[in-house]
């Protein structure tokens, strides 16, 4: 066997491995970049050795990646650098039998040569093994991430020479690198995909309605979740048990706030089932003072899920809402976290009354109903102000307090479907507690470009 020969078979060897070699470095690319967290600690708490070297490989994802181009480079240059005279002394027989002139054959075989070394590195060591990650990102992981954790190791100075250069001149951009890709979702971005879920019908409303108050409930705080000062019952610390009673079977609530004076002056909480700790001969003459228990106060800035931890770590299941200035702003209880999650619940000692029920073309809502809750139940999105509620939206723009059977016209908004000709709407007050509205009708009136037309009738 000629010389010759042994060359171009072990060159066309060291081609099929190096092109091998690429098509590793971009499989553990693709794949690891596909691959959720989730999914990576899953499979590594249940897994075998493999499962544990690509949760390494994906907590080092940027170095990993930087890697995977090195790789790239190297096995892609080597590729060409060994496939393209050997592939041109293999054509160049052919072309020297076509009768091809000795001066031009030479460049023809050379740029065949180019062609078909780089279309097969592109094939086999490049779009193959990408698809196949994409398709299969976990097996294909589980195949390429030995390799691509040894490379990495081995080439640690070059891959951090070659980080570093990049993040330098980024910096000189004045572009701060990111060190680790996000490989987590948003709760913007999963609410997004739920309601879209929703809409092509892939997902039934009532759990694409519940996972998207469950990933909204963090965001929402302790001022939005509570009951409003206004609406607390509270008990004073001198009123005895028999009291506590009365006022448990009017309003049909079960923890009241014991004061000295008022909500700010709170000294703890009682629980109607107390009651039944204090012998029915002695209800008349113990007071509450005596039965108030400590309550967790919370600023009304705290997120829902710190909130929720607070109320769960005490057995009244109860918490105070304290505002800027220190004083008591309202109260929040384990039923108003539950309502936020799923929706309304109420028993048979609750209001029957529900928050938002039709009325002719429109709606009657509670004016302490949140503007998000309206949205939800009415279809009414109002643009951001300083307000929280409905009531408080209709009082910003009457600049005064309403009595009943005022009204006045609102503009809707829709950030996901903006429009030149925004909805209008029609608040009227229905009914007030004292100074706050207590229930609104809102009727839809149509876009503002049909006003006109309205006046012509």
């Amino acid at each position: 066997m000629s010389s010759d020969l042994v060359f171009s078979l072990l060159s066309i060897l060291a081609i099929v491995l190096l092109t091998a070699g690429t098509a590793i470095f971009v499989a553990a690319e693709f794949a690891l970049t596909a691959l959720e967290r989730s999914t990576v600690e899953a499979n590594a708490r249940t897994g075998d050795r493999r499962d544990q070297m690509v949760r390494r490989a994906h907590r080092t994802l940027s170095f990993q990646l930087s890697g995977a181009q090195v790789g790239i480079s190297i096995t892609t240059l080597a590729t060409g650098y060994l496939a393209e005279p050997v592939v041109g002394r293999l054509i160049r027989p052919g072309l020297d039998a076509l009768g091809i002139p000795a001066n031009i054959s030479g460049g023809l075989s050379l740029f065949f040569a180019v062609v078909i070394a780089t279309s097969l590195s592109m094939v086999f060591g490049e779009l193959v093994p990408k698809n196949l990650a994409v398709a299969r990102p976990v097996p294909t992981a589980r195949a390429a991430a030995p390799f691509q954790l040894l490379f990495s190791t081995l080439f640690t100075p070059v891959i951090r020479m070659t980080n570093g250069t990049a993040n330098w001149i980024l910096r000189r951009l004045d572009i701060e690198p990111a060190e680790e890709l996000r490989s987590a979702r948003s709760g913007q971005e999963l609410a997004s995909l739920v309601r879209n879920s929703a809409r092509s019908g892939s997902l039934d409303p009532t759990t694409a309605l519940l996972v998207d108050r469950s990933l909204q409930f963090g965001e929402r705080t302790a001022e939005e979740l509570m009951t409003p000062r206004s609406k607390i019952e509270a008990l004073e610390a001198h009123e005895t048990v028999t009291d506590l009673l009365e006022v448990a079977i009017r309003t049909g609530y079960s923890r009241f706030p014991i004061v000295e004076g008022d909500l700010d002056e709170t000294i703890g909480v009682v629980h109607v089932k107390q009651i039944f700790t204090v012998p029915l001969e002695e209800r008349a003459r113990t007071r509450l003072a005596a039965l108030a228990l400590p309550v967790a106060r919370v600023p009304s800035a705290l997120d829902g899920d710190a909130v929720m931890a607070q109320i769960r770590a005490n057995g009244l299941q109860t918490a105070l809402v304290v505002d800027e200035y220190g004083g008591t702003a309202g109260m929040v209880t384990v039923e108003d976290l539950i309502e936020e999650i799923v929706g309304d619940v109420r028993d048979e000692h609750d209001d029957a009354t529900p928050d938002v029920v039709p009325a002719g073309r429109g709606w009657q809502v509670s004016g302490l109903l949140r503007i998000d809750e309206v949205a939800t139940e009415t279809g009414f999105r109002a643009p951001e102000g300083e307000y929280e509620t409905i009531g408080g939206l209709v009082l910003q723009e009457l600049g005064h307090i309403p009595e009943t059977g005022e009204a006045v016209e609102l503009t809707a908004f829709d950030p996901d479907q903006p429009s030149d000709e925004p909805a209008r709407w029609l608040a009227t007050v229905v009914r007030m507690d004292g100074r706050r509205i207590d229930l609104l009708e809102l009727t839809e009136l149509g876009p503002r470009s049909t006003q006109g037309d309205d006046s012509h009738g």
